[in-house]
């Protein structure tokens, strides 16, 4: 057995999105002389970032003040919005003068996020920050203590038996003062250090959507750059669920466009995928769409909480930052302005500690400067929009969500914070409801599962253990398939999940196709039974998204 190689350092962040490298800029900002470590699941930074994007620029005007001068991001301002309800075969304006102030996309930008993190990456290289790609941190290490002082990054070259290849390489361990987790929504050690640090005594579950992203390359004559569309209504009317979808243009002649679907639904029938690919023949979509060629694909899901959500921040020697806490504004579908913000913060509580001479304390100031600064701001004016719509279906929730904000706006608040029940316990009966009989790909508009999931270039090494952990077996065939009717095989949006027929018994087989798996972790939320377990696959794996 070899022994783990071990690596000291000042502060060691676990994720390579706006959050963590924001937090590790602002750290070599504050001390230069800080060893600060980024960790990234994926081949390399950006590689698993998928977002819209529309960036709102407050937290990189306080980061990097310049950062016009050379970021991608500031190619394309947002000139023109829109926001549309639509009908089956038609669609309705919102006016503005409606919307509350703080729902203008006025001075944002819109472009790919993961573009953002390979330039907020460069940044922090130059300063010093170590980055290291492709090494996904696979336990926390904690002592005695109940005290984090680091993490292990995935064993290499396991095979799928738990045997050795030749090329066996155990994770490091990498010792640190403090550990920031950055993971993105649903991280599987942030999972793990909520329920270890009971992080969530005083808040509501976490509630998510399932975000399934293209982009095109349309037509000349049909792109508007800056142009950003969002809509609700069809065509999740029919199948009594909520969401929306969104349509921008952005640079090079490309349009990015999505669809998110709450995973509070009901009806076990409910395909998100086939949602998207629905919403996509909408005349007024199809009409942007058509001429135009696809390029990439991917999904991911989105914390939907909002205020009422966000844990309790920090715990003996780390914190939570980013959508790992949860500080999506979940009406004006941004996060990673507010995500940017919560690692500066971490990480000004981080240098001021070191400075003291401390490590491993608990960072409450951290906490304590959240819930003081215009990430709290912001998320309370926003904080029913999600419940009330979830709980009062589209139309109705729409009217009550908009009350709301524009009362919170006047500092006039007359409903109280509404509650949260977590996705899973939603999901109903599969005989209560009816089956959806969705249309059949075009080949032009719309696609399979299978054939999208090549457009996100994903990859997983070969002959390694599976990174979906079914705990039981026997309850997945007998309750997730028996009660709920299989629903794993239509809330994956890459088809990771099967239900087969055993050619020898004749008996339900759960196929698990995991080389798909395009780490949205919408199993480790739906699945009814909590019987699912999303964990780091070997690194490198999974998306390798371009421009997303």
């Amino acid at each position: 057995m070899s022994e783990r190689e071990s690596m000291p350092c000042d502060v060691v962040i676990v994720g390579g999105g706006p959050a963590g490298l924001a937090a590790a800029i602002r750290l070599k900002q504050l001390n230069d002389a800080l060893e600060v470590v980024v960790l990234e699941k994926g081949s390399e930074i950006g590689a698993h970032i998928l977002s819209g994007a529309v960036v709102d620029p407050k937290a990189l005007d306080e980061l990097l003040p310049e950062w016009r001068d050379s970021c991608p991001m500031a190619e394309v301002p947002v000139t023109d919005n829109w926001h549309w309800v639509l009908s089956k075969n038609g669609k309705t304006s919102l006016p503005h003068l409606i919307m509350p102030p703080f729902m203008s996309n006025d001075g944002c930008y819109t472009g790919s996020l993961g573009n953002l993190c390979r330039w907020l990456a460069e940044q922090a290289e130059a300063l010093g920050v170590m980055i290291f790609p492709g090494f996904p941190a696979a336990e926390f290490i904690i002592n005695d203590s109940e005290t984090v002082t680091g993490v292990i990054t995935q064993d290499m070259g396991v095979a799928a038996d738990g045997s050795h290849k030749g090329d066996y390489q155990p994770g490091m361990e990498i010792h640190a003062k403090y550990t920031l987790f950055a993971e993105g929504a649903r991280g599987n050690l942030t999972k793990q250090l909520k329920k270890r640090f009971d992080l969530e005594a005083d808040c509501q579950p976490q509630v998510y959507g399932l975000g399934i992203k293209e982009i095109w390359d349309i037509a000349p004559d049909k792109h508007v750059p800056g142009r950003v569309i969002h809509t609700q209504g069809w065509p999740l009317t029919e199948s009594e669920s909520w969401g929306g979808g969104f349509l921008y243009h952005q640079a090079n002649g490309q349009v990015a466009i999505g669809f998110v679907t709450a995973l509070d639904y009901r009806n076990p029938w409910v395909s998100p995928f086939q949602e998207f690919q629905r919403w996509k023949q909408h005349p007024a979509i199809r009409e942007y769409l058509e001429g135009g060629k696809r390029v990439a694909y991917g999904a991911r899901a989105i914390n939907e909480g909002g205020w009422q959500s966000v844990p309790k921040l920090a715990f003996p020697g780390g914190a939570l930052i980013g959508c790992a806490a949860g500080f999506v504004n979940v009406p004006r579908i941004k996060g990673s302005h507010t995500a940017m913000k919560s690692g500066m913060l971490a990480a000004e509580s981080i240098a001021a500690a070191i400075g003291r001479g401390e490590e491993h304390t608990a960072l409450m100031d951290y906490d304590a400067a959240v819930r003081s600064s215009w990430i709290a701001d912001e998320l309370k004016l926003v904080q029913n929009a999600q419940p009330a719509v979830a709980k009062f279906g589209g139309d109705i929730g729409t009217v009550i969500a908009g009350l709301d904000m524009w009362l919170r706006y006047l500092k006039m608040p007359i409903i109280p914070a509404l509650k949260h029940e977590p996705d899973y316990e939603l999901t109903g009966r599969a005989d209560l409801y009816p089956k959806i009989a969705y249309p059949k790909p075009d080949g032009v508009i719309s696609f399979d599962r299978l054939t999208s999931v090549a457009f996100s270039y994903t990859n997983h090494a070969e002959n390694q253990p599976c990174h979906l952990i079914v705990k039981d077996m026997d309850l997945q065939k007998r309750s997730e398939l028996g009660v709920y009717g299989g629903p794993s095989a239509r809330y994956c949006p890459a088809g990771v999940y099967e239900w087969l027929v055993d050619e020898a018994t004749g008996a339900p087989k759960f196929q698990i196709n995991s080389q798909n798996c395009v780490h949205c972790k919408t199993c480790d939320i739906k699945d009814p039974n909590q019987n699912i377990t999303w964990v780091t696959p070997e690194g490198g794996g999974g998306p390798n998204y371009p421009n997303m």
